[in-house]
């Protein structure tokens, strides 16, 4: 992956919830960073919880957050928020306004950082309740951990990439319709209500457009969690708002299935789009959790060689 310190400078801001560096919150760090800004900024930020919304505007590249503990739990950014819950104004927030880290810039980076929705299911409305919205060109995640319920991470556009990390959450909880590497990352499907064995997974919900080649790349990931067996689906096919033009798209290549992911793999539909439609497939898969299904999709070797984290993200 390119690196964003090969840029000529680099500028570094501390944050600490304690008050003991520049800044006590990290949206204060970002604030600072100049518009246009073409230096690497590394926002280094201590141990801490920090109870905060952060936005990265689209004329702020080039950041880097970067959690300085000794693991990603020891740094998280959290907030509570869901559909259900009110704007300051009394508009409704719906799902893609309700997360704790929004990214809009190209050229950011994230590192040792646990990015967290804190809402426990309570209350009137919607659950969703998104941990990160990322929509940019060159997004990166390394060593992070993404927590929340339902709509935990979205990948709403662009290009982005996830090594090491830790994903967890429990309805299509991975979404969106971007170009994005997950590799070498942890999907846990977690159960609130382990006493509801009814209860069903759904990792992925993937929106990609009809004219994208490729949307959701899952290289050399892992499924665990709290499930039990036959409860965990791989995905199923999301066309927001029925878009006929979306085309979902999505890949797990090389990953290690648990027993808790379904004979089928697949939903068989969502919203009325078929699964046996879209774009979802599987290649060179081992574990419990791999299966015979008309469902579930092979790739051919030939296809197999072009599903690469070059080729999905076109980063040179």
């Amino acid at each position: 992956m390119q690196n964003m310190g090969e840029l000529p400078h680099t500028c570094h801001i501390f944050v600490a919830a304690d008050g003991s560096a520049d800044y006590k919150t990290v949206m204060e760090a970002v604030d600072a960073v100049p518009v246009h800004n073409s230096t690497t900024t590394i926002i280094h930020i201590k141990p801490g919880v920090y109870q905060e919304i952060v936005t990265v505007s689209g004329d702020k590249r080039y950041i880097v957050l970067k959690g300085e503990g000794d693991k990603p739990s020891d740094t998280k950014i959290t907030f509570y928020n869901h559909n259900g819950g009110l704007m300051e104004n009394g508009d409704p927030r719906g799902t893609f306004r309700s997360a704790s880290v929004f990214v809009y810039a190209n050229y950011f980076r994230a590192e040792n950082i646990t990015f967290e929705n804190s809402y426990d299911g309570s209350g009137s409305g919607g659950r969703q309740a998104v941990a990160l919205y990322a929509s940019g060109e060159h997004i990166e995640f390394y060593n992070c951990r993404f927590i929340g319920g339902q709509d935990t991470l979205y990948a709403k556009d662009g290009t982005q990439y996830y090594k090491d990390c830790y994903i967890q959450g429990d309805v299509d909880y991975i979404f969106g319709g971007a170009r994005a590497v997950f590799e070498d990352c942890e999907l846990y499907s977690f159960n609130p209500d382990e006493a509801n064995e009814g209860k069903r997974a759904y990792i992925t919900a993937p929106s990609t457009p009809a004219a994208q080649k490729y949307g959701f790349l899952f290289l050399n990931c892992m499924t665990t969690g709290n499930f039990g067996p036959q409860s965990v689906f791989l995905g199923r096919p999301w066309h927001p708002g029925s878009d006929p033009l979306a085309d979902s798209c999505c890949v797990f290549k090389n990953c290690e299935l648990s027993n808790q992911i379904r004979t089928e793999g697949w939903k068989e539909q969502m919203g009325g789009f078929l699964s046996k439609n879209a774009r979802l497939y599987e290649y060179g898969c081992t574990g419990e959790g791999v299966a015979e299904h008309e469902r579930r999709k092979i790739l051919s070797d030939e296809e197999a060689a072009l599903c690469t984290k070059e080729r999905v993200l076109g980063w040179e």
